[in-house]
């Protein structure tokens, strides 16, 4: 039987151990994947609140806001969360490319069996 968590209308993330959830980014306006990230709690608040995507830097264990630095921001149209509310999806305008590397998407890259890796 499904919980409130999964069919009712309230907002409860469901944050794994580290207190982080998994983020998707797409572009709204074509649906490409650009980017996957993690946030935590406050990052969530922030990105409801400013429409601009904000995460959780596990690596520099800080929040930051995508182009804060190179500019090219992540301008949240929408957001939605899955059935279980432990992912988050964010549609959104990209002000740039979204990847570091300057790459469209930071899935620029196809996976063979055959070659490995492609673009």
């Amino acid at each position: 039987m499904a919980s409130d968590r999964e069919t009712g209308l309230v907002l409860d993330p469901k944050y794994d151990a580290n207190g982080l959830i998994t983020a998707v980014c797409t572009d709204a306006a074509t649906g490409e994947v650009l980017m996957l990230a993690h946030m935590n709690k406050e990052a969530l608040a922030k990105t409801l609140e400013t429409a601009t995507a904000t995460f959780w830097s596990r690596s520099r264990e800080a929040l930051w806001t995508k182009g804060e630095t190179s500019g090219n921001v992540l301008h949240v149209v929408e957001v939605r969360i899955d059935c279980d509310q432990d992912a988050i999806w964010l549609k959104c305008q990209p002000a740039g490319p979204a990847c570091h590397t300057g790459a469209q998407s930071c899935f620029y890259r196809i996976v063979t069996p055959q070659a490995g890796l492609t673009r």
